[in-house]
């Protein structure tokens, strides 16, 4: 047998490019931790992170959206400046923001999964399964905050939340559309 089969050549093709793409949110996401905002109301900073969380689940799906997002957090946790701000260490993981950065993995998972098994990718779709996803995003990163940082449910929401909800849906917005122009 000479080879391998055309399909089976496409199939790794694609996997490949994946990978290369995967490789390339995850470097995204870091690039996007460095465009930050502080706010005096909140421990929580304005990033870019969010916007290339939206796009690996909408554009790589389950798998290489997860696996793209969990490289990303081991990078920080092994010491890589990859968090906001160039943090890094298990000590945010572990701090009052640290369930956003796994609310990334949750929920580029969620986006892809749920674009994978309706088969649409068109924007309304997308901008529904990325506002899934938001909601994931917050919730982890709400519960942690209140938790380390002993906050009631309400404090917790206004510090991580309310200020972040008009740039997200516009973030929200740009990824939905990208989503649903470009394939991978």
């Amino acid at each position: 047998m000479k080879g391998k089969n055309k399909a089976g050549s496409v199939a790794q093709s694609s996997e490949l490019r994946k990978m290369v793409f995967a490789s390339l949110f995850a470097a995204m996401t870091a690039a996007g931790a460095y465009i930050r905002i502080p706010l005096l109301i909140s421990p929580v900073p304005v990033t870019m992170q969010t916007l290339f969380v939206f796009l690996a689940g909408s554009m790589l799906k389950s798998k290489w959206g997860t696996l793209c997002m969990l490289v990303y957090a081991l990078l920080g946790i092994a010491g890589m400046p990859v968090f906001a701000g160039g943090a890094s260490g298990p000590g945010v993981i572990l701090g009052p923001t640290g369930g956003y950065i796994i609310g990334f993995i949750l929920a580029a998972f969620v986006i892809g999964y749920l674009s994978e098994k309706s088969g649409k990718t068109d924007y309304l779709s997308n901008a529904l399964y990325i506002g899934i996803g938001l909601v994931i995003v917050y919730a982890l990163g709400v519960a942690q905050m209140a938790l380390v940082g002993k906050l009631d449910l309400l404090q917790a929401i206004t510090l991580g939340v309310l200020p972040f909800i008009p740039g997200d849906l516009l973030k929200l917005a740009v990824a939905a559309h990208i989503a649903s122009r470009y394939r991978i």
